[in-house]
């Protein structure tokens, strides 16, 4: 599986998400090796517009430091309230171009709000021009990367949503139909299943650190949605003092509550396959665990043997 979203939490910079699936596949790029790093969602700081977003990306250079020597082109974008047209113009050459693309942590609707604007003030009032470039993107096969605050964006709404808040909660629907909290633990299990009994036609996961999912999605000949998810669960970062924070090295897998109550829980390698009407009427799913297809409604082994066959099939 390719995958062209991969939405993540995690504690520090671990090889087999930052590496296995990020690095690698910009070095295997064909027109380029680039990986954009967007900080946006970082929040003002002592005054200063920058100075959190120079943290942000701090703390992904030095693990980006090791690949230049493979040719690894790696380089951010700021938000500044003083941008001008000519700096967004290279954001959006850059968007659409770059082999990988990172939305970085922060807070979810504070950066959800500047890529908005970003294209009503810099390009003729598009408010959705961001969210554009990142489908066609998706299309094109080309990966883009949500972290923390990224995550919660590049799903189809933010976890925020589940609370009835209000506000512009919007994601971009990179991964469509789902919603995940970040940096989880069981102590949110119950905001899974609320969120769960809200949106039943959405699939909703706690990503502990440090786990995520990659994920491709399209429309297949018959008008239908198809998408397909897979469980990425890390546990390569060395430094035990920091295992307390890695509920990976501790066993925690990808939390995830359906419509009725009934709770699974994810492990490395594992997959789930979806099929959606457009106006999500139809919604079927199915689980590779272990290499067995289980139907998701029945719990059931299907008849089906793998992703392909599911997918030709409808």
């Amino acid at each position: 599986m390719r995958g062209t979203a991969l939405v993540y939490s995690s504690h520090n910079r671990g090889d087999h998400i930052h590496n296995d699936f990020i690095v690698q596949r910009a070095l295997r790029g064909t027109d380029n090796k680039r990986i954009l790093f967007l900080p946006i969602s970082e929040t003002v700081q002592n005054g200063s517009e920058t100075e959190r977003q120079d943290f942000s990306w701090g703390t992904f250079r030095w693990y980006f430091d090791f690949y230049e020597k493979h040719g690894l082109e790696y380089f951010p974008f700021y938000w500044r309230s003083t941008l001008r047209r000519e700096d967004v113009d290279k954001l959006w050459y850059e968007l659409a171009n770059a082999e990988v693309v990172i939305l970085g942590g922060g807070h979810s609707v504070t950066g959800l709000r500047r890529y908005k604007e970003l294209g009503a003030r810099f390009a003729d009032g598009e408010w959705g021009k961001f969210g554009r470039l990142l489908h066609e993107r998706q299309r094109q096969g080309k990966l883009t990367v949500g972290f923390s605050a990224g995550a919660d964006q590049l799903c189809e709404t933010l976890f925020r949503e589940s609370y009835d808040v209000g506000g512009d909660n919007s994601g971009f629907g990179l991964v469509r139909n789902v919603m995940c909290t970040l940096h989880h633990d069981p102590s949110r299990d119950s905001d899974l299943a609320h969120a769960a009994r809200r949106n039943p036609h959405f699939m909703i996961f706690g990503l502990p650190n440090d786990a995520g999912l990659l994920v491709d999605q399209g429309v297949l000949p018959s008008g239908l949605w198809w998408q397909v998810i897979r469980f990425v669960i890390d546990k390569s970062w060395p430094i035990e003092s920091d295992y307390w924070h890695i509920r990976t090295r501790r066993g925690a897998k990808i939390d995830h509550f359906g419509k009725d109550g009934n709770h699974w829980g994810f492990g490395e390698g594992d997959y789930m396959v979806r099929i959606q009407s457009p106006d999500n009427r139809l919604q079927e799913a199915w689980m590779i665990v272990g290499g067995e297809v289980v139907h998701y409604g029945t719990r059931q082994p299907s008849r089906y043997r793998s992703i392909s066959e599911i997918l030709a099939d409808h």
